[in-house]
């Protein structure tokens, strides 16, 4: 029982998992705004969009770790240089293979243009975040993070 109870007051994980469900619910109106349609699967399971989850749920976790282990701790350091790199490949890495995928269906259309029920495959697009995504992300996390610190009973 004690187990089960410690897994919804560990402030350190609830700062993460809070920072992610956060940004994936503004997603849902900046997705409205943007596409005008709604979808509960691309809630649940959508990568890229405005704010970043990743960088959320990253900055989530080590602001949660600076608020109760302090900015000199080890913890710190390791949680830190992980939302670094997260949010580097998520501006990086992913928003690249996103460029990748849009080039490849575009080649793809244009190969099967006479035949288009012929495509087998269609890559996603939408992967990567751009700067102002990442760092909307990065401040939903550290606000998440500091708003649960003032709950009693969780840190």
């Amino acid at each position: 029982m004690y187990t089960f109870k410690a897994l919804f007051t560990n402030y350190w994980l609830l700062s993460a998992i809070c920072g992610w469900i956060l940004a994936q619910t503004i997603k849902i109106f900046t997705g409205v705004f943007k596409l005008q349609s709604f979808s509960l699967r691309a809630f649940i399971f959508g990568t890229g969009g405005m704010p970043s989850s990743h960088s959320a749920t990253v900055m989530g976790l080590c602001t949660a770790i600076a608020v109760t282990e302090g900015f000199a701790s080890p913890l710190f350091a390791i949680a830190f240089l992980l939302a670094i790199v997260v949010m580097i490949d998520a501006m990086g890495v992913r928003q690249e293979t996103g460029k990748q995928s849009r080039a490849l269906n575009q080649i793809l259309e244009e190969l099967f243009s006479d035949t288009p029920d012929k495509i087998e495959m269609h890559f996603k697009e939408l992967i990567g975040h751009t700067p102002l995504q990442v760092f909307f992300g990065a401040l939903t996390g550290v606000g998440t993070a500091l708003l649960l610190s003032l709950i009693p009973g969780i840190r």
